[in-house]
């Protein structure tokens, strides 16, 4: 595989292998030293991670990765501490629900919900990540979240397990939201899969090349003077700037393209100098 200092891609993560585990395998596929990937998805999770190598790690804050769409199946009465299959400890027998029971307490969820984030989670409580603490046995107290559920729906039940496809803001816990649906039906729940089918823009198509600019959610700014200047990241003013407004802006070079902020009439540099993807040329 030839080697790229720069590139935008999607890969498909397969199941039981954590996110940073098959980031080092697509770094030995591609060569490469400096890469990153956003999003992380639990180790028992497959599908769509985000991937960028070299100073596209960077852009990962810019991206159109919202909202996020994934398909889960519920195990009804399983009881979990991961809220997953990893740690079953006990399956309560139940009966069958009524499907327009399932689907009534599905609607109840298009619209903004706070709640707790699984405790075997990335988060980090005073520097160390939560589920450290909680493989430790040591108490993970986390703070309450807020997320937007855009859509959400059945997709087949067969007891004890129901399958759902949720659309949700950047953020969210689908194995929370599960337990939460499973309480709603009055039982333990926990997911037995999950696949991230799209983030945002993004979806999975065979590890190609992505055109950053297609996908930086930035408005464009224009700078009036010569574009050596943003190059050399000289000092700026947002008088020399075709939009003046306080915000974040793509600016676009011959060669190469750069991020800028505008805050209280200063321009600030948030990431300067950036080269075009190797098979893609200036749009615009």
């Amino acid at each position: 595989m030839q080697k790229t200092d720069e590139r935008l891609f999607v890969v498909y993560k397969p199941p039981f292998v954590s996110s940073n585990r098959y980031l080092g395998k697509i770094k030995r596929k591609y060569r490469v030293k400096k890469a990153g990937f956003s999003g992380t998805l639990d180790p028992f999770a497959k599908g769509v991670l985000i991937v960028a190598f070299g100073k596209y790690t960077k852009l990962f804050r810019f991206l159109k990765k919202t909202p996020k769409r994934y398909r889960a199946t519920l195990w009804l009465g399983a009881k979990s501490d991961t809220l997953d299959i990893e740690k079953i400890e006990k399956i309560d027998s139940l009966k069958p629900f009524d499907d327009l029971k399932i689907k009534t307490v599905l609607k109840s969820f298009l619209k903004e919900i706070k709640y707790l984030p699984p405790k075997y989670c990335a988060k980090k409580i005073k520097g160390k990540k939560a589920y450290e603490l909680a493989r430790s046995n040591e108490i993970v107290e986390l703070k309450e979240i807020a997320s937007t559920i855009y859509d959400i729906k059945l997709l087949h039940y067969t007891h004890p397990f129901l399958t759902f496809e949720i659309s949700i803001s950047e953020g969210g816990y689908i194995r929370s939201i599960g337990l939460l649906i499973a309480q709603k039906l009055g039982c333990n729940g926990a997911l037995s899969a999950l696949e991230r089918l799209s983030e945002g823009e993004f979806v999975y198509e065979g590890e190609k090349e992505l055109d950053p600019l297609f996908y930086l959610d930035l408005k464009e700014n224009f700078y009036l003077k010569e574009q050596n200047d943003i190059l050399l990241g000289k000092k700026v003013s947002v008088k020399d700037f075709t939009i003046k407004d306080e915000g974040e802006y793509l600016i676009k070079l011959d060669k190469m393209f750069s991020i800028i902020q505008i805050k209280d009439d200063r321009v600030k540099y948030l990431l300067n100098g950036v080269n075009y993807a190797n098979t893609f040329k200036k749009s615009g």
